[in-house]
């Protein structure tokens, strides 16, 4: 039986979405599209992260749930850092952070007018700030002399973060936050960055793939306990190699 995409409505229970893996293979075209529909609570929204799936639609679209076949992940141990990346992780007017300036960042995602810069509408930016305000949802600054240069922002189960989007408002401002992101990860436990779809920018940063299967059998196992993380934070702090990563010898959407 061919798979149907699921059409939800406000009224349908929060976990109402297909078992995408079950299926096989999402609808081929446009490929990874599961569901249409629904709502962005916070309710709904961690269902569906907790089955792999994630929003991602135009003003001018009804909600669209997605789960990409493969899947662009990134395990923080792979993290590749360029010559150009450790250059600028050792020079002392580079800090990153915590939680410090989520909405700013959030901000900045939606207005960098990148391949899916249209994408973070303004339904979206108060439904993350939402599951931010909840301790799902979780921002890494980056900051040049104490002012904002970029930063990435995604949720947190378990042992997964699940990235959405990222900017830089200064050259290398991006690479310097998710770096910090990284080492954030090394030090929670945490064991698998889903980057969703795979680009250029992100294979630079060691990014590989998955299939949807793999990708799914690892949220399973990784994202528990998904309790939020209320207190998960650190106080901003000079940027530093990350030791023991893979070093060039010669996303977040």
């Amino acid at each position: 039986m061919p798979f149907r995409i699921r059409q939800l409505s406000p009224d349908s229970a929060p976990d109402d979405f297909p078992d995408a893996d079950s299926v096989g293979m999402a609808l081929g075209y446009p490929e990874g599209l599961v569901a249409v529909g629904g709502d962005l609570l916070p309710e709904r929204l961690l269902a569906a992260y907790r089955r792999g799936l994630f929003p991602w639609f135009n003003d001018d679209q009804p909600i669209l749930w997605w789960s990409p076949d493969p899947r662009a992940i990134i395990r923080p141990e792979a993290f590749h850092v360029s010559r150009s990346l450790m250059r600028l992780l050792r020079r002392d007017n580079w800090s990153y952070s915590l939680n410090q300036a989520f909405t700013k960042v959030i901000a900045g995602c939606a207005t960098n007018r990148g391949q899916h810069g249209t994408w973070i509408t303004a339904d979206m930016r108060l439904a993350y700030t939402r599951l931010h305000e909840l301790g799902y949802a979780h921002s890494v600054e980056s900051w040049f002399d104490g002012e904002l240069a970029g930063g990435i922002y995604g949720i947190c189960l378990g042992r997964i973060f699940f990235g959405e989007s990222m900017f830089s408002s200064r050259s290398g401002g991006s690479k310097v936050a998710i770096s910090g992101l990284i080492r954030l990860c090394r030090d929670s436990g945490i064991e698998l960055l889903d980057c969703q779809m795979e680009n250029p920018h992100l294979q630079t940063l060691g990014a590989q793939t998955l299939s949807r299967k793999d990708f799914l059998a690892l949220v399973r196992k990784l994202a528990v306990p998904d309790e939020p993380r209320k207190n998960w934070s650190f106080e901003p702090q000079p940027t530093r190699p990350l030791a023991g990563l893979g070093q060039a010898a010669g996303p977040i959407r």
